[in-house]
């Protein structure tokens, strides 16, 4: 299975861009992992629906195959650690080739991306920047894979 991460923009944060360097790699050794960073092509002066829906578009071109698209929202479903290692398996029993990763620019998602989805997840009820969100990700599904594989990691 492979892990597709499509990031609108690079990482300005050092410390950030490590990270998710470091998870990147540690995830690695489960699935195969990608981190398609995206270029943001409108200019900080647009109204805020249309950063939001040319964000939207652009993450949605970038879902290459029939591969399962989680869109990363605050409307998603919440999962505690053994439930998301359990989401894992059932995708990996079911043969998905590739699961895209979906976060937002500095405004979210608009709900265009919402509704395409084939499944919505909500990280914590807690705002996090766009880029934190990243590592965040990055680790949680490290943290899954490692339940999975019996390590002891999550404890």
């Amino acid at each position: 299975m492979k892990f597709t991460f499509l990031f609108l923009g690079k990482t300005k944060e050092r410390y950030l861009d490590d990270a998710v360097a470091d998870f990147t790699r540690r995830l690695g050794r489960y699935v195969d992992v990608e981190i398609v960073v995206l270029k943001e092509r409108y200019s900080r002066n647009e109204p805020e629906d249309v950063i939001r829906r040319i964000g939207g578009e652009i993450l949605l071109a970038a879902c290459r195959d029939n591969g399962l698209k989680v869109a990363l929202d605050l409307s998603g479903t919440h999962f505690d650690s053994p439930g998301l290692a359990s989401v894992l398996n059932k995708w990996r029993e079911r043969g998905l080739r590739t699961v895209y990763f979906m976060i937002g620019g500095h405004l979210g998602l608009p709900d265009t991306v919402v509704r395409r989805a084939d499944l919505v997840w909500c990280l914590s009820r807690l705002t996090f920047t766009h880029e934190m969100t990243r590592m965040i990700l990055l680790e949680q599904l490290y943290r899954a894979c490692t339940i999975n594989a019996g390590g002891r990691y999550h404890k």
